[in-house]
Formats: C-alpha cells, structure tokens, sequence
C-alpha cells in the first residue's frame, strides 16, 4: 500500500483485532486506523479512533467504510454456544453486512478472518494447502458459520471483481493479553488460573487425533498487515510450528499421559457442558479431533510472512496469562485471576 492509507478494522479490542490494530498503528505506511467494537476501550494506540459498532444491530456500516482504503473484519462472536441463532445474527448476518457495505463504499480492500475450522476434516500427518476443501465440521456451529462465509465471499468474489479479497485462515491463537478472555470463552469464567500451573493437572489425556496448530496472535497480526502491503488475493494458512499434541500438552503441564477412549472425553465434556458447567460444547470438541495441520508456504513466499514464536511460545503465553489473571483494557480481554 502506499503511504498514508485508511483501514478499518472490525471487532478491533478482542484477542485478534487487539494485535492487528497494534501493528497498524506501528507501520509507517499507515496513516489512520479506526477500531469498531461494541463497547469502545480505554487502550488509546497511536493513529486509532474508535467508533461503537455492534454487528448484530447496526445495519449501515457504509458511514464508517468510505473513504477507507482496506477493510479488515475481524469480529466475531463465540457465545453463547448454547443459542447458534445469536452467533449466526453476529458471525454470519454481521459479516453478510460488512461484505456489503465494502462493496457499497467502493473499498478496494477486504481482509477477512476465516480459520482453520473452515476446513473439511483432513489429515494429522501431512499438512495440506488451502486448496482442501472448507466445507467445515457441520455439527460445530463455530465451523459452519466460517465454512459459510467461505461460500459466500465465493460469490461477492464474483459480483465484485474490484475488491482484492483476502482470506486469512490461521491456526489457534494465543497471547498472554487474550488468556482470561478465552479461559471465560472456553473453560467458563470459575475455572481456576491455577490449574495452568505446572503440576496442578495430574495427566493430559493422549486422545486420538489431538494434534493441533497453534500462533501467536501478534504473528497473525503481522500477515494481516502485510497482506494490505502486497497485491496479493485469495486464501493463506498461517501457524507456527510445532504440531502440539497430547505430548507437547503434558510437558508444558507437567503431567503425565493417560490414554483415554474419544467416546469417554466426549461424554464428560457433553455432559458439563448440557449442565452449563463449561461453555466450550462437546460439537467443537469433535471439530478439533478432525481439523487438518496447514501448510503455510504460500504466506512465507508471497507476502514474506515468518512468525517469530513457535506455538509453544504462544501456548506457554496462554498458561502465564491464566495464572496471572492478564488481560488489556478493552472489555472483551479484561483481566481476572481466578482460584
């Protein structure tokens, strides 16, 4: 991009949008960012103004995108998981939205957040490109709703040819700033930082296919930033190595592994969470059991990206976080130590 460009960045306080509105306010060659989010933080980056927008209600989004040179979306909602109706008006209505506001407004640029739940269930031995197909896990209503929007962006690709789209599908984020808003996302908000202390779990449960990828959230940030400076379209798999699995789990922990049957685990996090003892639903957790490791070759070569963590750097951030109850000032990463 040249200097002096505009971005608008959606869902600009959470654990993504924290990160990316960071980097932007760091690059020389952005002139001004404005955050969107539905309740306006006191964190104050250089060169950002804030507007209060919610996606579920707001239904002109046109006033904040003119004039903008690239738009960034990166809102979404995770809860309630017991009401998919909600999430859909948030993630899928809301984005619905926004693709077509960029286009009223005439922005030539939008750089969407899909995921590696996208994917079609795939290998745990290979990594695969971004030509796998992104049909999602259709009991997970978090992978249906980044599987439609695929669907979707396919179309306004079509009926938009003037808008670069770009697709960012990134592994598991983590950060020490994000770890009390995902410990309240996914173990609930009374679940003790302190079981995040090595020693404090006894075993790590070896599950079959519990291999995942994971990123720091500010290396995610720097391929967003760097996909507005490259004319670049399409789709890219972004994570750090390693794989983590049942292994790499039980060493940051310091517990031992136990093999358990999948149909065990599964019952005792589906019945937590019928009980609404956790939030995280049993739905996501067959998802991840599924979800395929990524190549990422395409963002190394054609936007120059190489993340500076490994994943255990970004998980061991998570584990410091929980323990110490971090956080930032935007309401959706306040911070709170528990137990």
């Amino acid at each position: 991009m040249e200097a002096g460009k505009r971005v608008v960045v959606t869902g600009a306080t959470g654990n993504v949008g924290t990160s990316v509105v960071a980097a932007l306010a760091d690059d020389p060659q952005i002139a001004s960012v404005l955050g969107l989010a539905r309740r306006l933080p006191g964190w104050s980056p250089p060169k950002t103004d804030w507007a209060a927008v919610d996606l579920a209600e707001d239904t002109d989004l046109v006033r904040h995108f003119e004039g903008a040179d690239a738009v960034i979306h990166l809102a979404w909602a995770f809860q309630p998981t017991h009401d998919p109706v909600r999430t859909w008006r948030t993630n899928v209505l809301g984005s619905l939205q926004v693709f077509r506001d960029v286009a009223s407004a005439g922005v030539p640029v939008l750089v969407h957040a899909s995921s590696v739940g996208a994917y079609s269930p795939g290998p745990k031995d290979r990594t695969v490109g971004e030509s796998w197909p992104t049909h999602g896990w259709p009991d997970a209503a978090y992978c249906r709703e980044k599987a439609y929007l695929e669907r979707v962006l396919d179309s306004f690709e079509v009926r938009n040819p003037g808008v670069r789209v770009v697709r960012m599908r990134p592994a598991f984020l983590f950060k020490e700033e994000s770890a009390s808003e995902q410990r309240r996302i996914f173990g609930g908000r009374f679940l003790p930082g302190t079981l995040a202390r090595p020693g404090a779990v006894p075993f790590v449960p070896d599950i079959p296919g519990l291999r995942f990828q994971a990123l720091h959230t500010d290396d995610a940030a720097q391929a967003y930033r760097l996909a507005l400076g490259h004319e670049v379209g399409g789709a890219f798999n972004i994570a750090a190595e390693p794989p983590i699995g049942a292994e790499e789990l039980a060493d940051l922990l310091g517990a031992r592994l136990v093999r358990v049957p999948r149909p065990a685990v599964r019952a005792a996090l589906a019945a937590a969470w019928n009980l609404r003892l956790v939030p995280a639903s049993p739905h996501l957790f067959d998802a991840v059991l599924r979800l395929p490791l990524m190549d990422c070759t395409r963002a190394r070569v054609e936007l120059g990206w190489h993340p500076q963590r490994s994943a255990l750097d970004a998980l061991e951030e998570l584990l410091r976080g929980m323990r110490t109850g971090a956080g930032q000032d935007t309401a959706p990463l306040a911070g709170r130590k528990v137990g």
